[in-house]
């Protein structure tokens, strides 16, 4: 009987499924949603005018993916109730606008008189 022995090499970050550096692709398509459709966006037609006179831009588009071009862009996501301003950031690409409107109330305790 002989005894075959495989070398195997140590688990790199590719393997324990960690990249060291995402591509842009990998980052927006971090959601359960399939590659061959991509991710869901809006498309904003005053994009560029808001990004030069910094005015926000008002949207309902709650599940709308933040793409890398919406970055320094001021938004009014409504919440249901109001429009929230959200700025956004490099961090939060790949992620959905809804995600920084809350849309109930944070619970506080009533304090004793």
């Amino acid at each position: 009987v002989r005894l075959l022995l495989h070398h195997h090499p140590p688990p790199s970050a590719r393997t324990l499924g960690r990249s060291p550096a995402m591509r842009p692709t990998q980052i927006l398509l971090k959601s359960g949603r399939s590659a061959w459709k991509g991710p869901y966006f809006v498309a904003f037609p005053n994009l560029r005018e808001a990004a030069e006179s910094h005015i926000p831009i008002k949207t309902d588009a709650r599940a709308c993916t933040i793409l890398p071009t919406f970055v320094g862009i001021r938004f009014l996501v409504h919440n249901g109730r109001d429009y929230v301003p959200v700025v956004v950031t490099q961090d939060m690409v790949g992620h959905k606008l809804g995600e920084f409107s809350p849309t109930k109330k944070r619970f506080t305790w009533k304090s004793k008189k």
